[in-house]
Order: structure tokens, then sequence, then C-alpha cells
């Protein structure tokens, strides 16, 4: 929940100028403003959209923005919004395309880094004939991510230095976790060990727990799994989809356990 608050604060506190302006730009970047009535209208339109959490609206929205503005400053906020919203609707292959025009846009974009890695992360298949070329671009983009959102500037000074801290290391936490995802894709227990340990640490969410107790479990490490599955059984609100898996996993590593 916290989590969920703060990326809210960042997004009021921000705004539109904080959403487009380079992230890797001086600490006082220009200001992107409408040049026109007709492209200030249009922009409200996508915040608008932002808002509802509509992933429909949000494509139309962004699509009207940057193909009726060409030369719009708000153009890599728009490709972004598009790219989250096509992600929104499970749909890889176009987020992949507006996600890469985002980072074409502004190629310091960690938050188009991350998508991307866990866009083309999620949907490696064990018999893809480009499987290691995806594991490879998709391992690039969540080690970057890490990397320029450590040292990225604040984007709205209106935003605490804490707050920022924050809402950096959820970041960095959610790269870990998706890399322990391609981990576990590579069936290197070891390393998904590594990384959904680091994820945890910096944002204790209870996905990141199971996908722990997971990797623990496909490394024979049954003790482990089945702590973390009893920590996590024991929360009263832990989700039920989350617990169902959480129960499975915990019953697999007690019998695995027996069997030694």
């Amino acid at each position: 929940m916290k989590r969920i608050i703060l990326t809210g604060i960042l997004a009021l506190a921000t705004g539109f100028a904080a959403l487009a302006a380079p992230q890797a730009a001086p600490a006082q970047p220009k200001a992107p403003s409408p040049k026109s009535p007709a492209e200030g209208q249009a922009v409200m339109a996508l915040q608008s959209a932002g808002q509802s959490n509509n992933p429909d609206a949000m494509i139309k929205a962004a699509n009207d923005l940057v193909t009726k503005f060409t030369d719009t400053d708000y153009r890599e906020w728009a490709l972004s919004m598009e790219a989250k919203a096509y992600q929104m609707k499970g749909d890889a292959e176009h987020a992949q395309v507006y996600g890469q025009q985002a980072l074409q846009a502004n190629p310091k974009s960690y938050s188009m880094m991350l998508l991307l890695g866990e866009v083309i992360g999620s949907h490696i298949g064990d018999h893809d004939l480009d499987r290691q070329d995806k594991l490879n671009a998709a391992t690039k983009y969540l080690n970057d991510t890490i990397e320029v959102v450590k040292t990225a500037p604040k984007p709205n000074p209106q935003l605490s230095d804490d707050q920022w801290a924050e809402y950096k290391k959820y970041t960095i936490a959610e790269a870990h976790n998706g890399l322990g995802i391609l981990a576990m894709v590579r069936k290197d227990w070891d390393a998904g060990i590594t990384e959904f340990k680091t994820a945890v640490e910096g944002d204790p969410q209870d996905a990141y727990y199971t996908r722990l107790a997971s990797v623990y479990l496909s490394a024979g490490n049954n003790d482990e799994a089945i702590a973390i599955c009893d920590k996590l059984l024991a929360k009263p609100d832990l989700h039920p989809t989350i617990k169902g898996v959480v129960t499975n996993l915990k019953n697999a590593a007690v019998a695995a356990k027996g069997k030694k």
C-alpha cells in the first residue's frame, strides 16, 4: 500500500513537466508547454485518461496528442503512457513498440527500460528461436534501469528527498524482481535467490516473497521455502490468489522434504 501511495504522490508532484522532461537532464530543465489551446486540451485529455487507469482511453489520447501535434514537447510522455497502456492490456508487441519509441525520445528513461525488461522477460518461451536474444535484451534493460535510476535527479523540487529515495528504492527492487524471473527462465536458481532476496530487501511485496519461496523450492532449499510460506500464510490480508499459490508451494516443499 505504501508503494502505491508513493507512486501516486510522485505522479501528482511531478505533473506533466516532470513526466515529459528528460530524466537525465540538468536539475532545472526547460518545462514543456502546449503551443496552442488545442494542444493543451489534448494534454489534459491524456492526463484524464491516465488518472482513470483506462488503457484504451490512454492509447487513444496518446495517439491523438502525437499525431495531431507532431512537434509537441510531450511526445516522450505520451509514448510512455501508450506503452504502459498496452502493457496493462497484455499486448506485449505494442508495448515494446511504443516503449522503444519513448526510449528513443529519452535514452535515459528508466521507466521505459524497466517496462521493456519486464515485457520482454515475461514473454520468453522455452523453444523460442530468439530465446537467448530476448534474455540478453531483457537483462540489459533491467540492469540499465538499476544503474540509471541510482543517479537520476529528482524530477520535481516539490518531491521530498525521502520520497524520491523511496521511489528509487522501489524501482530498483522491481528491476531485481525482473532479473529474478529471468534467472528462473534460465533455471539458474542461485541467481534467482540472490535477485529475489535483493528485491524483498528493497520492497517486501508478497509477490516477491512468493517468487523467492518458489526459487528456494526449485533449488531444493525446502526449509527456507517453508519458512517464507509460513510467514506469508500468517498474514490475515494475504491476497487469495497469492494464498493459493503459497499454499501449493508449501505443500510441495513439505512433500519434497519428506522424500529426503
